[in-house]
């Protein structure tokens, strides 16, 4: 883990399928302030490519990470504005 952000939040969409997990990660970064860090727990191996399309696509939000480790994928989103 990476000591270089805080998790403001811990999101849990373990054993929800495309589009749930980048549904759901946006909704909750809408709650988030300016600099806060969004930590993503997902089992869907779709969602490394699906949460990087969609910060990458997303105006105010930027994938700071994303690790893969015993089945669940974890995804880091900073809402930069």
């Amino acid at each position: 883990m990476s000591s270089e952000f805080d998790i403001a939040e811990t999101l849990d969409v373990k054993g929800a399928s495309c589009p749930m997990p980048v549904v759901k990660t946006k909704s909750a970064i809408d709650g988030l302030a300016a600099g806060e860090v969004l930590e993503v727990l997902a089992t869907d191996p779709g969602s490394m490519s699906d949460i990087d399309g969609w910060a990458d696509g997303t105006a105010g939000v930027e994938l700071v990470d994303q690790t893969e480790g015993d089945d669940v994928y974890k995804h880091y989103v900073r809402k930069t504005e």
